[in-house]
């Protein structure tokens, strides 16, 4: 296979050799797999300030199918050890003990995890401009923006109609960003690329520190479409079309991403955070790659529940859902009753460690299907983090189909383990989960994890 390299700008230069097969004795389901790496950029966090990526490293590297030997104990500093539920056992796949009928629900919207609530404003500021023409809007939603913020709060209303955004949005303190449904569409103007954001990307608006805000009701088209915007373009992955950025108690509701040219919805060293009832569709072919749905980094006390993810509309999408480490830790996320069709690039859902840890997800009555994998662990530039305290149940995956990643159509439905990883992996349970036409299901061995009362079929789902 020909390999292909990319310039090197944040997270986009890399190159894609073909993977050497492997053959296992221990586990006769694992085929060859043809994995590329993809780079990131790193982040300085410096809590409640803009963050901004100052090098890129391969974020996804080629690495072949290992047997799990036994994981070494969770002494690495800053993991908290979650109880065990069961008595150690080395999770090869179990047959269930009765069908699994459980199909994802649509969780009730509540940012339980989380608590987060946004803006509790009620004073309304509303945006006078003229929608549906060639005039830039983005100062006339910036100046009421701030002067709601500067009253201590307020809802700015957008009525519906398309605003041209040529500059980057910012959010300020207990502020709602309010528009009337998807008809209300902030859309990228021809010259978005102009000008950068605070943290030198391209996002339509960014909460950049704030606290207490919500953005609500409208669709965020990127343009990524039209522009002329280009998979190696200098900040592309440093700020993305909706960007939830330090600060806490932020909320993105009814949110509708279009046409994106990086990540659609990111959550990036932040805590209390809530991303619900939104939706992202990547479209696009052959101009980008790497452009993730719900994309959480750093970040901690979260909630991801009830979005329609489809990255796979064109050939350009990547993970679906992801929990990723950089500078810092994700953990205590809620990943609930989300439909999500992932990318022709990536996963339905990707666990992303860095050298720092991934722990306490709750991956539950979520739908996951059409990517070519499931729900997987990757590992990044030699990362040693940890996985600790991830329950996955309830959960249906169904009719993965091979992409430019794993183009051999070597999928499982769940694998957590494997891909390069070298810390512990450990209190992963995985119960009560349904796979059809996608795999197995596979748990690294562990203490205290987990693999049973899980529905594998073949066939028509």
């Amino acid at each position: 296979m020909t390999s292909r390299t990319l310039s090197t700008s944040p997270r986009a230069g890399f190159s894609r050799p073909a993977c050497p097969n492997v053959d296992s004795s221990r586990r006769r389901w694992l085929s060859v797999l043809a994995l590329w790496g993809i780079a990131v950029g790193t982040v300085d966090i410096d809590s409640g300030q803009p963050i901004r990526r100052t090098w890129a490293q391969s974020r996804r590297r080629c690495s072949a199918f290992v047997v799990a030997a036994a994981v070494a104990s969770l002494a690495l500093a800053g993991v908290p050890a979650a109880p065990a539920t069961a008595t150690p056992t080395a999770t090869a796949i179990q047959a269930p003990s009765a069908l699994v009928t459980s199909t994802p629900t649509n969780a009730s919207a509540v940012c339980t995890k989380s608590g987060a609530t946004g803006s509790n404003a009620t004073t309304a500021y509303t945006v006078t401009t003229t929608v549906n023409d060639a005039g830039d809007d983005t100062s006339a939603i910036q100046k009421r923006i701030n002067t709601a913020g500067a009253a201590g709060g307020g809802v700015v209303k957008l009525v519906a109609g398309t605003y041209i955004i040529n500059g980057k949005l910012r959010m300020a303190n207990n502020v709602k960003l309010q528009g009337t449904g998807p008809g209300t569409i902030l859309k990228a103007g021809p010259n978005f690329l102009a000008t950068k954001g605070p943290s030198g990307g391209y996002p339509i608006v960014t909460t950049n520190g704030a606290t207490n805000t919500t953005i609500t009701n409208l669709t965020a088209d990127h343009s990524g479409n039209t522009l002329a915007a280009s998979v190696n373009m200098s900040g592309r992955l440093d700020e993305y079309v909706v960007d939830i950025r330090g600060g806490s108690n932020n909320v993105v509701d009814g949110v509708h991403v279009r046409n994106p040219f990086t990540y659609s919805i990111v959550a990036v060293a932040t805590t209390k955070f809530c991303v619900k009832s939104s939706t992202t569709i990547v479209a696009t072919s052959g101009k980008y790659d790497q452009l993730d749905g719900i994309h959480v980094l750093d970040s901690s006390f979260g909630d991801v529940i009830s979005n329609t993810i489809d990255q796979r509309v064109g050939t350009d999408g990547d993970d679906g859902l992801v929990a990723h480490t950089i500078n810092g830790t994700t953990h205590d996320i809620n990943y609930i009753g989300n439909k999500v069709r992932g990318g022709h690039r990536g996963n339905s859902m990707q666990l992303a460690v860095g050298n720092h840890s991934i722990y306490n997800l709750k991956i539950a009555d979520n739908e996951f299907y059409g990517a070519p994998y499931g729900i997987r662990t990757g590992y990044y530039d030699n990362g040693t983090g940890a996985v600790n305290g991830v329950t996955l149940t309830g959960n249906y995956i169904h009719d993965l189909k091979a992409g430019h990643a794993f183009p051999d159509g070597s999928y499982d439905a769940i694998h957590v383990g494997d891909f390069g990883a070298q810390g512990p992996i450990t209190n992963v349970v995985a119960t009560n989960n349904r796979a059809c036409a996608a795999g197995s299901i596979y748990v690294a061995p562990g203490t205290g994890n987990i693999n049973q009362n899980n529905v594998i079929q073949t066939g028509t789902c």
